[in-house]
């Protein structure tokens, strides 16, 4: 029964510290999922602004008359 009981014990502690392990490591992906998706937003952001720059500069281009004319 001792046996047991201490077999017991050491499953319990082996699962305590694999859970606080598993813990760290979801909490460490956590910041790594909110870091990529700012970056994720911020590239977005600028891919947009890209896209609205060469439009706006297209635009522009074809609007003007050339020098010769």
């Amino acid at each position: 029964m001792s046996t047991e009981i201490e077999d017991l014990q050491s499953r319990l502690a082996f699962q305590e510290d694999t859970l606080s392990e598993l813990n760290a490591i979801v909490a460490r992906q956590d910041r790594q999922i909110e870091a990529l998706t700012d970056a994720l937003t911020r590239l977005a952001k600028k891919l947009d602004d890209m896209a609205y720059d060469a439009q706006q500069s297209t635009a522009t281009a074809a609007s003007e008359v050339p020098p010769h004319y």
